[in-house]
C-alpha cells in the first residue's frame, strides 16, 4: 500500500474526539444527512462492513453526498458511465492473506500465512454522470416512529437476552449474564432506548458462550475497559443504522473519550479491530434472527 490507511483512518478519528465528535455518530447529526441513515453500499446493493462503514460515512458527510451507493471508476465504465472529472475518490479496505514457504533451521519447508491489507478506490454515485436512473433515487423517507419502534422491539426479543428494567443505569452484568435497563419511560425517546439496548447487548455478545471476547480489562476505565467500550459504541451505532434508529449521546461519552484517544494514539490498529469486533458482534445478535424464526417455523 502507498499509504498507511491504519494511520490515516485513526488520526481522523483522534481528530474528532479532539473536538468531542464522534466519528459514528456524525451521520446522523449532519445536516445533509436527509431521510434514514443506512450503512454504505457497494453498486449492487450490498452493505459494507467494519471500518469501512465509518470510512465512508465521513466521506460522505465531508463531500456533502446524501446517496449511499459507491463504486470504483471501473464498476462505473462497465455501467456506461463515467466519474466527473476533478472528482477526489475515496479509499475503502479488506483484508487478505499471502502463503509463502519459507526455509527452516532444520532443513525443512514451511508455509506461513501472512495477513495483510489491500485498499481501492472508490466514488460515491453522485460523483458519477450516466448511471441507470435507480442508483439517482433519492434516501427513503425516514420509518414512522411507531413501525420503527414495533421493528426494534421485535429484533431485541429475538436474541433471547434476560434483558430486565429498574433503576437508573443502564449496563451489562458479566456475572449474572443479563442486560439491566432503565425503565423504557425514562428515556427521552424510544429511539434513545433502543440505541442503549444496542450498546448493551453489544456488550452481552462478548460472554464467553458467545463470541467470547476479551481485551484483558482489569479494572474500571483501564486500556481493556475502554476497548470494550468502543467496540459497543461501533456495534450501537451499526445496528442503529440497520434498524433505521437514531443514536444518541450517552452522557458517558465525555468520560470515556480520553481513554478511547489514549487506545487509538498508541495503537493506530486498534480502531479497525473494534470495528471488525463491533460487525461480529452486529453479525451474531442478526444471527439470532434467523434461529428464532427456524425455531418457531
Amino acid at each position: 500500500m502507498t499509504q498507511d490507511v491504519y494511520q490515516k483512518v485513526t488520526d481522523k478519528i483522534i481528530a474528532d474526539l479532539e473536538q468531542g465528535e464522534l466519528t459514528w455518530l456524525k451521520p446522523w447529526s449532519a445536516g445533509n444527512a436527509e431521510g434514514r441513515i443506512v450503512k454504505p453500499l457497494r453498486h449492487n446493493g450490498v452493505a459494507y462492513s467494519g471500518i469501512n462503514v465509518l470510512m465512508l460515512w465521513g466521506a460522505a458527510l465531508e463531500a456533502g453526498c446524501l446517496s449511499p451507493t459507491w463504486m470504483t471508476f471501473k464498476q462505473a465504465l462497465e455501467l456506461g458511465a463515467h466519474v466527473r472529472k476533478g472528482e477526489r475518490g475515496n479509499l475503502v479496505v479488506y483484508a487478505d492473506t499471502l502463503t509463502r514457504t519459507e526455509a527452516q533451521d532444520d532443513g525443512t519447508e514451511a508455509e506461513r500465512v501472512i495477513p495483510f491489507m489491500k485498499s481501492y478506490t472508490v466514488f460515491n454515485v453522485e460523483q458519477i454522470e450516466g448511471l441507470p436512473a435507480h442508483y439517482y433515487a433519492k434516501p427513503e423517507p425516514v420509518i414512522d416512529p411507531a413501525q420503527r419502534i414495533d421493528h426494534a422491539e421485535a429484533f431485541f426479543a429475538a436474541t433471547g437476552a434476560n434483558i430486565r428494567h429498574g433503576g437508573g443505569q443502564a449496563y451489562y452484568s458479566g456475572g449474572t449474564d443479563h442486560v439491566q435497563m432503565p425503565a423504557f419511560e425514562s428515556f427521552r425517546s424510544p429511539d434513545a432506548y433502543y440505541a442503549t439496548l444496542a450498546h448493551e447487548l453489544t456488550h452481552w455478545t462478548k460472554h464467553k458462550t458467545r463470541l467470547d471476547r476479551e481485551f484483558g480489562r482489569k479494572r474500571w476505565g483501564d486500556e481493556g475497559y475502554a476497548r470494550e467500550e468502543l467496540v459497543a459504541e461501533l456495534g450501537a451505532a451499526f445496528l442503529c443504522a440497520d434498524l433505521a434508529l437514531t443514536p444518541e449521546t450517552r452522557t458517558d461519552h465525555a468520560a470515556y473519550i480520553q481513554s478511547w484517544m489514549k487506545v487509538l494514539k498508541e495503537d493506530k490498529r486498534a480502531i479497525f479491530s473494534a470495528a471488525a469486533h463491533a460487525q461480529k458482534a452486529a453479525d451474531f445478535l442478526h444471527g439470532l434472527q434467523t434461529k428464532t424464526q427456524v425455531a418457531a417455523a
